[in-house]
């Protein structure tokens, strides 16, 4: 395939990317209607880790069938890998039930974007845990950053306590999934994506159908919307979403792609004005500019020059 082939199948996935992980919270103010946060993301698992199953073995079968069967993917599991794995599982099934459940009390625009503050504490962490140093230009933009997600919250306390606690719990979420990112970047290295995702859903689903059976008043969707919800859920936004963004790495810099993403809190609050009629005042675009204005500058200092990745395949 030619270069110029290549980068158009890059950027037409990369906004494939987009544009499916944008719709997550959508969908999943949807099941609102039927279910809480548990019972949301315990379907969200099952259906993912049901169709990436189906996919591998379909994918074993077409190998076998053709002779191309591969070895690369019976890897011997240590002690280290499954407790990684779990601990992923677990970071990642505290993040989206705490998203969900942020969307109960604030705005799909607040929530979503506080979500998207991920890259700040993904580099703190790294910080903290791999000795990563970041000079001036990170520190201003992560400061940058916090002044406009105070400024939401400063904004949201004189409207309702309540949204001013979903602010926190979205805040809250990001710091989970900084969490999944470090621990998944440690597994990328031994395990190729589809493996650590079919994983991540399984030993999730797992954890969440006890919280579910105990929680929630019902185990599976009871409308029809809701069913719909939970498996685009499931599809675009857990496979096909987190799919074409791996794919868009093959072209495009993690840094580029980065940045690019953080465009979704903006199409988010796009989707939620014209399905649910929500506000979007000037503030709110003031604050929109100001947290991404800071985001960029702190994923700048550390901005990866090859293109590519270095992700198993």
């Amino acid at each position: 395939m030619s270069t110029k082939h290549s980068a158009v199948w890059g950027s037409s996935s990369l906004a494939i990317a987009i544009f499916a992980l944008s719709s997550s919270p959508i969908l999943t103010r949807i099941t609102e209607h039927d279910m809480g946060p548990y019972g949301t993301i315990f379907n969200r698992f099952w259906i993912a880790s049901l169709a990436l199953g189906l996919g591998k073995v379909v994918k074993l079968l077409w190998d076998k069938q053709s002779g191309r069967l591969s070895t690369t993917d019976n890897k011997a599991y240590t002690v280290q890998d499954f407790l990684s794995l779990f601990l992923v599982a677990s970071l990642d099934s505290i993040c989206l039930v705490t998203w969900a459940w942020s969307l109960t009390k604030t705005s799909v625009a607040n929530s979503n974007l506080l979500h998207n503050t991920t890259p700040i504490f993904a580099a703190v962490g790294g910080w903290l845990l791999l000795s990563q140093s970041f000079n001036r230009r990170f520190l201003i933009g992560m400061i940058l950053a916090l002044a406009g997600t105070f400024l939401i919250g400063f904004n949201d306390f004189h409207i309702d306590r309540d949204t001013l606690i979903g602010d926190s719990v979205a805040l809250l979420s990001a710091l989970f999934y900084a969490g999944t990112l470090l621990v998944t970047e440690h597994l990328r290295v031994k395990f190729d994506t589809s493996t650590i995702l079919l994983w991540l859903y399984t030993l999730g689903g797992l954890l969440l159908l006890p919280l579910t059976l105990l929680f929630e008043d019902r185990l599976f969707p009871a409308s029809f919307s809701s069913w719909s919800a939970v498996i685009g859920l499931g599809l675009c936004g857990s496979i096909i979403g987190l799919g074409a963004l791996f794919y868009s790495l093959k072209q495009f810099s993690s840094s580029f792609v980065s940045l690019i993403l953080l465009l979704e809190p903006m199409i988010a609050a796009v989707l939620a004005w014209l399905i649910f009629a929500e506000k979007l005042s000037w503030l709110n675009g003031l604050t929109f500019i100001i947290v991404l204005s800071g985001i960029y500058l702190a994923k700048s200092d550390g901005e990866l020059d090859n293109i590519g990745s270095t992700e198993a395949t």
